[in-house]
């Protein structure tokens, strides 16, 4: 057995992937995948390192004739989190309700914003309407607590995903079965998360066509109702790919593919901060801007706007190399 397929049979008999060998051995995940597809050799110092950090000699490594293992006698960490099929089913399952609750979330957030509009045209538009501080202290107040309510909504979630925050951060098993499983139920989802992610689409690029249709009838009440029509169209849309997404990433993050390779974890959390910084800062530019002007039926463009960027600064992450990338 040649030093490459050594390599291979320790680092999977400990649990780890390329990745993580690559973390310990301070070198990039390309060298080591280089090492067991044989195309280099590691230095001396580099086959020490190996030798100590699986815990058999250097004999057993070099020699090729040597088809035993020979322990040094050091002990090896090998303390992997392993899923097991009923946690797996578990997760799935969960993910599956928070799918809908998160959507739920969005949708208020998404929609906060129309009984504001809506109360400041009937103020400012239909004769014999409320008072303009009663349409946009009313306004507010819903606006508020629809966006409380979505906000209560995703930190239920957030408790109840704890337990799996694992998936996330770390790097586990699957036990015998959950791979098939998973993989299985992937393959029977595919045409449906597919189906949902083109009908989210073309709903979001037809939802500005109630926009239109209020600018050719040259009513500014009936403009704002047509808008508020759009931003429902936007939300469903939206949901559209919220649910089948949330319900695919489960998927992905068992499997550990896409975005949830062991790679990919810690780019994803570095995603994470930055989103929560980015869109506080939005939120709080939204009000400030919308309080100071009082142009709440104008203002709302600000979201669509950090959409858009939030999107390149994704892509931007995305381009940067990894932590191990040499």
């Amino acid at each position: 057995m040649i030093l490459a397929d050594k390599i291979i049979r320790l680092r999977k008999k400990n649990g780890w992937s390329q990745e993580e060998l690559a973390e310990k051995m301070n070198v990039s995940r390309q060298a080591v995948a280089k090492w067991e597809g044989a195309q280099t050799i590691p230095s001396m110092e580099k086959i020490l390192q190996l030798g100590e950090l699986f815990g058999v000699t250097l004999d057993y490594l070099l020699k090729d004739e040597r088809e035993t293992e020979e322990n040094t006698g050091v002990a090896v960490e090998t303390s992997v989190r392993r899923v097991t099929l009923t946690e797996a089913n578990e997760f799935l399952a969960w993910r599956e309700r928070a799918s809908i609750r998160i959507a739920v979330g969005v949708f208020l957030c998404i929609l906060a914003v129309a009984p504001l509009l809506l109360l400041a045209a009937w103020a400012e538009y239909s004769p014999g309407g409320i008072s303009e501080e009663l349409a946009g202290v009313g306004g507010l107040m819903i606006l508020l607590m629809m966006v409380a309510a979505a906000v209560a909504v995703f930190i239920f979630c957030g408790f109840e995903n704890r337990s799996y925050e694992f998936l996330d951060t770390e790097f586990f098993e699957t036990e015998y079965g959950v791979r098939g499983m998973v993989q299985q139920r992937q393959k029977e989802y595919k045409t449906t998360y597919a189906r949902c992610n083109v009908i989210g689409a073309c709903i979001c690029i037809l939802s500005p066509i109630p926009l239109f249709l209020g600018a050719l009838l040259k009513d500014q009440f009936y403009m704002v109702i047509l808008l508020v029509i759009t931003l429902f169209l936007v939300d469903v849309g939206v949901m559209f790919f919220i649910i089948p997404g949330v319900r695919w990433a489960s998927m992905e993050k068992l499997l550990q593919q896409g975005d949830f390779q062991p790679g990919e974890k810690e780019k994803n959390r570095t995603m994470e901060s930055i989103s929560g910084f980015y869109w506080t800062i939005v939120t709080v530019v939204y009000l400030a801007w919308s309080f100071v002007t009082g142009r709440w039926g104008s203002t709302w463009i600000i979201w669509p706007v950090a959409g858009v960027l939030f999107a390149g600064l994704r892509m931007l992450l995305d381009l940067l190399p990894s932590k191990n990338a040499k």
